[in-house]
């Protein structure tokens, strides 16, 4: 049996300039980081005497002996890319709900994609498994996805990445700072919008044509500079305001980045004590991130006390077995 452990991340700068439509023809460049919540995916053999060849667990349970009948989408394409043609069994554990702007689908198929590599006696470096992910969600699967997400599950920790050029990225480690995130950690809360939507539909209506946005992208890529230089001066409330500054330039992108619902929390989190915040991932639900300092957490707490409200911590390991028997 192999078990991996692959983290869920949070994207803080530079949201949309690392989609592939835009980093082709531009620089490309995000600071992000996994956090301490997991999706695990345990995948074993599945013994001959059973009556089915595959069975996979998520929230559905799927008893098939044709990869061609597998649901879920992503099982099935990794069991053909990596043709696994003799019985298996797959399941899933998550710690947060999907679809909520936490990069739950790239954490999966990097998840996926290293448990069943390793089954096969294959070790991937994080790289070359980032890479791998990134492939096979843009071009196996489809997906209208930037690639920020497969590097942070896959690396860990909190990063600055570039975007080169096509299959070309640089991840510069920002753990030197680690008493800078670790400070700030103490100050981030994610909230739970509670609309669970479509992260491909949702980016697909406005990064198709990034290269007409290119005074907003340039925008958000002058957010990363000026962050760069808030941690390097380590100050965190600064980290805070520049979160909100962020987003108000990310909501121009496209009308359905953001709602009545969406907008409502934001400002109440503004009203009730945060610094600032953004919702994290595509846009029209999941969780916002919001930046409260001490003396002011006791009134946010009170204003979302019927909301489920997360404390952040930072994950500096990536995507990792666990088991290996």
């Amino acid at each position: 049996m192999i078990i991996s452990k692959t983290p869920y991340r949070i994207s803080f700068f530079g949201g949309g300039s690392d989609y592939p439509s835009w980093y082709k023809y531009n620089f490309g460049e995000v600071i992000s980081a996994s956090i301490n919540k997991y999706i695990y995916i345990s995948v074993k053999k599945y013994e001959p005497f059973f009556k089915t060849k595959f069975r996979i667990t998520y929230s559905k349970i799927e008893n098939t002996n044709s990869i061609n009948k597998i649901q879920h989408n992503v099982v099935r394409n990794a069991l053909k890319r990596y043709e696994f043609n003799s019985g298996l069994e797959i399941n899933y554990f998550a710690d947060l709900p999907s679809n909520s702007g936490i990069g739950s689908s790239s954490s999966f198929t990097v998840g996926l994609i290293n448990s069943l590599n390793t089954l096969k006696k294959k070790e991937l470096s994080k790289e070359n498994l980032s890479k791998e992910s990134i492939f096979f969600e843009q071009n196996i699967l489809k997906e209208n996805v930037g690639s920020q997400d497969q590097i942070a599950c896959a690396y860990g920790g909190v990063n600055n990445i570039k975007f080169i050029k096509i299959n070309k990225f640089k991840v510069l480690s920002l753990i030197k700072k680690k008493f800078f995130f670790n400070k700030l950690s103490k100050n981030l809360f994610i909230v739970f919008s509670g609309i669970s939507r479509n992260a491909d539909l949702i980016s697909k209506s406005y990064t198709t044509n990034l290269k007409n946005k290119n005074q907003y992208i340039r925008e958000i890529l002058a957010h990363v500079n000026l962050a760069k230089k808030i941690i390097k001066n380590g100050d965190t409330d600064e980290f805070g305001r520049l979160l909100g500054e962020t987003w108000n330039v990310k909501k121009k992108l496209g009308k359905i980045i953001t709602n009545q619902k969406i907008d409502f929390l934001y400002k109440k989190g503004l009203n009730s004590g945060a610094l600032g915040g953004k919702l994290l991932g595509a846009g029209s639900g999941g969780f916002i991130l919001f930046y409260v300092k001490d003396e002011n957490k006791a009134k946010f707490f009170r204003a979302f006390s019927k909301k489920i409200i997360i404390p952040i911590e930072f994950s500096y390991e990536g995507s990792s077995i666990i088991l290996n028997s």
